[in-house]
């Protein structure tokens, strides 16, 4: 814990720009980081004690991606302007995480369909369910949401999944939703929609290689844990 009530008060060595300017990024730690967001404190607290309270108030970085505006502007030591800096934050982070290089990649394996996803999803306040189209290579040809709301089988249309999946005339795709509790272990009615996408996909001739349910910083591949997957589907492109 710091003890000191102003950065500037602090050893040159151990102010957080200082050190990142020698150490780089990846030396702070969270606090630090957050701090160089914030640049300054309140009355009585240095801008790193400021942000470890922030991050004990919203249970850690996790918490903090799911804040709104609405939520951080009214926590004390933050108002307008380091919410705004947060959000922004937040946001290029997002679009980062979700950009997709010009020459499309290829996805070989859960790992990269859920890297792609991931940091959004893992931090939505609703169940989200979205589609990976591929083409013939396991090319991306983008990434499309069709449904919001709790993940049951009596509200969702299996043939919305695929919908945009005939338009761009994508070879395969991969489903993935979110749990918002932050827990992605798959529950029995993933496994049962799993069930139900993959019969419509054979309808269609458009091959489910995963559905991957995303939790806070992991995710299960249901495929991987072979439920709702035939046991020879186990050799198919992911």
């Amino acid at each position: 814990m710091y003890t000191v009530h102003r950065i500037k008060d602090m050893r040159s060595n151990d102010r957080p720009r200082e050190r990142l300017e020698q150490q780089g990024s990846q030396a702070l730690s969270n606090p630090e980081l957050l701090a160089i967001l914030l640049g300054t404190g309140v009355q009585g607290q240095s801008a790193i004690q400021l942000a470890q309270e922030l991050l004990r108030e919203y249970g850690g970085l996790a918490g903090l991606h799911r804040a709104d505006y609405q939520d951080l502007v009214k926590t004390r030591g933050i108002g307008p302007a380091k919410a705004a800096q947060l959000c922004a934050a937040v946001e290029l982070g997002r679009r980062l995480a979700v950009s997709v290089p010009d020459d499309r990649p290829a996805i070989q394996s859960p790992e990269q369909a859920a890297e792609l996803v991931m940091y959004e999803m893992g931090a939505l306040k609703q169940e989200h369910l979205r589609v990976l189209l591929l083409d013939t290579r396991n090319q991306l040809i983008r990434i499309t949401e069709v449904y919001q709301g709790s993940l049951n089988t009596s509200l969702i249309r299996v043939g919305e999944i695929f919908r945009d999946a005939v338009r761009e005339n994508a070879a395969s795709v991969i489903v993935a939703h979110n749990h918002p509790s932050g827990d992605p272990s798959p529950s029995p009615e993933d496994v049962t929609v799993t069930r139900a996408m993959i019969d419509a996909g054979r309808l269609l001739d458009i091959e489910v290689l995963d559905h991957i349910v995303i939790g806070t910083g992991r995710f299960v591949s249901l495929k991987s844990k072979g439920l709702g997957f035939d046991p020879e589907s186990s050799v198919s492109a992911l």
